[in-house]
């Protein structure tokens, strides 16, 4: 599809990739929405918990959105697009990655960027017990890069499925953990770091047998956790193993559910890479907007409604009228 011009205008101080970055991720608050909370037991015997918002009025519409790294079901990004599309008659049900809904999940794996397997769950267990008949998604950074994987990756799509958004999403791995360890995000790349190995140090506790406390000491960046925790846990040789394998850039091209990318021409989290312009020319199914504000979900606008959260309302709204 041609490359979408984007209309976003942010406010004068926001036109700052960074302090766009960092007002929505920690000043941003989103009122007004109650969200229900479900647990399912996945095959493996584990849980993840689902976060549900509904509409006022009865809907067969619903979407389902995930968050980013070290994210959760009550960041304002997710919840400011749940409470849009519950106010224009569609549910929401956003999802809590292992281990990120306050407890820790069962097992040694957790998620991660290519996790395309619980999403599937996920959404069999939505269809099999739930009434919806047109399902959209939306995924945030990891989450949209887990999105676009799922939707090219050769998976048997539901009909259910009618589209799909992903907002600042690294969707090349090794660039985008390149570019996160510049000194420009060092202030990113420490707060990450600084959280996941949190974590980790309790899982350290539940599986002593599977990781040192030796091993999580010789963590000094991002790339040092994927190879000593996501790639191991994760079936991965090593964390360039589990980049290469998990971007969903290679599978853009075979993606045939119309699919809306929002990627910031000043989100210092991505390379050029992340930005698949030759792609989506060559797929009728791939949008790609590229605003050039909006840092790393950032999209700051008016009444506290952000612009990926209303083009992506637009974007489904275009095709219901197809």
């Amino acid at each position: 599809m041609p490359i979408i011009k984007p209309t976003y205008k942010p406010p004068f101080y926001f036109k700052n990739g960074f302090i766009s970055t960092v007002y929505s991720g920690l000043f941003r608050r989103v009122n007004s929405i109650n969200q229900k909370r479900e647990r399912i037991t996945l095959t493996d015997g584990d849980f993840i918990d689902l976060d549900w918002s509904f509409s006022k009025e009865k809907t067969n519409k619903l979407i389902i959105i995930l968050h980013g790294l070290e994210g959760n079901a009550q960041r304002p990004y997710m919840t400011g697009t749940a409470k849009l599309f519950n106010n224009h008659a569609v549910d929401a049900v956003c999802v809590n990655f292992r281990g990120c809904s306050g407890e820790a999940n069962l097992k040694y794996r957790s998620y991660h960027s290519g996790a395309t397997d619980d999403l599937i769950e996920i959404i069999q267990h939505i269809i099999s017990t739930k009434h919806y008949a047109d399902i959209y998604l939306k995924g945030f950074s990891l989450g949209g890069n887990v999105i676009l994987k799922y939707l090219g990756e050769g998976n048997k799509i539901p009909q259910q499925i009618k589209a799909a958004i992903a907002v600042s999403v690294p969707c090349y791995l090794k660039g985008s953990a390149k570019e996160l360890h510049t000194f420009k995000n060092i202030l990113y790349h420490d707060r990450f770091k600084r959280h996941l190995v949190k974590n980790l140090k309790n899982k350290q506790l539940q599986f002593s047998d599977l990781l040192s406390v030796e091993a999580i000491k010789s963590i000094k960046t991002l790339s040092d956790f994927d190879n000593v925790y996501t790639s191991k846990a994760h079936g991965f040789k090593d964390a360039l193993d589990y980049y290469e394998k998990s971007s969903s850039l290679q599978f853009l091209p075979h993606i045939k559910t119309p699919t809306l990318i929002i990627n910031a021409l000043n989100d210092s989290f991505l390379s050029p890479e992340c930005y698949p312009v030759k792609e989506a020319k060559a797929n009728q199914y791939l949008h790609l907007e590229m605003p050039n504000h909006g840092g790393h979900v950032g999209f700051i606008d008016k009444k506290n409604v952000y612009y990926n959260e209303q083009r992506a309302l637009e974007f489904i709204k275009s095709l219901l009228k197809k």
